[in-house]
């Protein structure tokens, strides 16, 4: 988990993921086979959630966690029996992680397909690495809050 669960940081930007070499390198942690002894960032990983994970993981596993990143045949048969040829016409908000290497979403052409199926899109930014909600959680609530204010005024009395 401590391994897992890094914060962002600037100088990442721009490199691989260090899931981009997990099968050439035999798996997460290599020949190696054990995790490499890190501090628990707090920034992203509280002590009570790493025992929750920890205990959880022990007991079931990672196959449920990955299993949607397992999924994409059936997602893609789904998205395609959808309506309205897949388009999101209610607003969406979605936020992007400044220093996220896993799902690199500014320089990259990831996000094209949401922003040409979807009306009414806004986008920010939050300066965080992919576990953006538990490294950034002001922030993020911050932003949701301006979204919901400016597509639901009349519900946001200032």
């Amino acid at each position: 988990m401590r391994a897992l669960f890094r914060s962002g940081v600037p100088a990442s930007k721009g490199k691989p993921a260090r899931t981009a070499t997990v099968r050439v390198n035999g798996g997460w942690f290599g020949a190696r086979n054990s995790a490499p002894d890190l501090p628990r960032d707090a920034a992203v990983l509280s002590e009570e959630d790493e025992r929750r994970y920890v205990v959880a993981l022990e007991r079931k596993g990672f196959f449920g966690p990955d299993s949607w990143y397992m999924n994409s045949e059936a997602n893609l048969a789904y998205a395609a029996r959808a309506n309205d040829g897949s388009r999101l016409k209610m607003p969406v908000l979605f936020l992007h992680a400044a220093y996220d290497t896993i799902c690199e979403t500014i320089d990259s052409r990831l996000a094209e397909p949401m922003r040409a199926n979807c009306d009414n899109l806004t986008e920010a930014t939050i300066v965080s690495g992919h576990w953006m909600g538990q490294e950034k959680p002001v922030e993020v609530n911050a932003a949701l809050a301006k979204w919901l204010a400016a597509q639901l005024p009349g519900l946001w009395v200032v």
